[in-house]
């Protein structure tokens, strides 16, 4: 095991690619496979052809300490899968609050370096998501006693450790994460910052993160903001007023975290419009579509047409708009996804099976990133 690297606070301060890509299939495991030559540009990465950034969270932290599985990250066919398929990495936990700051004197860098190795080996840019957020937050910060100024300071540490560590090795961060309710009202009774340091926090947050790397994209990032609503509303109504104050925000981002026990958002693009029409970029950046599942259960054919529809479409919307530029996958295969631990009942959410063969989601993406890349007729897309 590699030495784990743990700086103090006032220090900081101071694969080959797989032989074969599995055909779409209705039920795991199915399918033929084609040939070896085909398989570095039979990937979504060569369908999107430069368009747009595409991408996936790297699995790891947050349920997966507790799952009875390995690390992901430790499976060679889930590097040598991240490796040759997308564009674009974003820590799914790995750069959160409650694991780079086990305590208060304390930053651990090593899931988040291994990360930010492994896209530089591979030639992929890499999202830093999150910096201000109400959730995974470590206990020490939250229960601790401590002054306005002195939540202030620790904000600012940790922006001024973490994205100049990172500092020109970042495309895209997400400065500040969910902080509206679905009401369109801030949370200012569960975020931390904003309960204790107010709202002027949030301009301070962009203009700290600018100043510790002027060269990365500084973004809002929320869920449930797919379609235009109270709180893609508040959103708006937020970004237009701080950036007439020359708060340095260049982007508004929708997760897209979906569900078929829902309509699709029709309005995607209206929404995303009306953010790139205030000179902002956009994203996708945590696409999944979770369905009704019983346990041990197999989706059934209309479950998984109905999913491949859902991809295709947001696809399709990020695609459209002009200045989004990053689209992400929350993860793949199912086996790693955060959605059975978190929804009860539902689940299948990504793009690959287990055994990382491929569902008609994966193929509902590659076929819209084909097509919008001049690609759609290539032989290695041919199936």
């Amino acid at each position: 095991m590699k030495r784990r690297q743990i700086l103090t606070a006032t220090a900081v301060a101071t694969a080959a690619t797989l032989g074969t890509a599995a055909t779409a299939s209705a039920a795991p495991g199915n399918g033929e496979h084609t040939p070896p030559g085909l398989a570095k540009k039979d990937t979504l990465a060569w369908a999107a052809g430069g368009v747009i950034e595409i991408g996936s969270a790297v699995a790891g932290g947050g349920h997966h300490t507790e799952q009875d599985y390995p690390t992901p990250m430790s499976e060679e066919i889930y590097r040598e899968t991240l490796g040759r398929e997308v564009t674009s990495l974003s820590a799914e936990n790995q750069m959160k609050w409650d694991y780079l700051r086990p305590d208060r004197e304390t930053f651990d860098f090593e899931d988040a370096d291994e990360i930010m190795d492994f896209a530089q080996q591979h030639g992929q840019v890499v999202r830093g998501h999150t910096l201000l957020w109400h959730a995974q937050n470590p206990t020490w910060l939250e229960e601790g006693d401590f002054s306005a100024d002195e939540l202030r300071d620790l904000l600012k540490e940790h922006i001024d450790t973490v994205v100049g560590r990172y500092r020109g090795r970042i495309q895209q961060w997400d400065v500040v994460n969910e902080i509206f309710t679905d009401e369109g009202e801030l949370r200012l009774n569960d975020n931390i910052w904003l309960r204790e340091l107010g709202p002027g926090i949030l301009a301070d947050a962009f203009r700290w993160t600018r100043a510790a790397d002027p060269d990365a994209l500084l973004f809002f990032n929320d869920y449930n903001v797919d379609g235009v609503s109270a709180k893609s509303d508040a959103y708006y109504a937020l970004i237009t007023e701080l950036l007439a104050e020359g708060v340095p925000i260049d982007g508004f981002s929708t997760q897209g975290h979906l569900s078929l026990r829902y309509d699709f958002p029709e309005d995607i693009t209206e929404n995303l419009q009306r953010f790139a029409d205030l000179g902002l970029e956009t994203a996708i950046t945590e696409l999944d579509v979770r369905m009704d599942l019983e346990e041990g259960a197999t989706p059934t054919e209309q479950q998984l047409e109905q999913q491949a529809d859902y991809y295709r479409r947001m696809t399709e919307a990020a695609l459209s708009v002009e200045g989004c530029n990053s689209l992400t996958l929350w993860g793949f295969p199912d086996v790693y996804s955060w959605v059975p631990g978190t929804f009860e009942g539902e689940g299948a959410a990504t793009v690959l099976w287990d055994d990382y063969t491929r569902k008609p989601a994966y193929y509902a993406v590659q076929d819209a990133l084909a097509e919008a890349s001049g690609r759609a007729g290539h032989p290695a897309l041919r199936r």
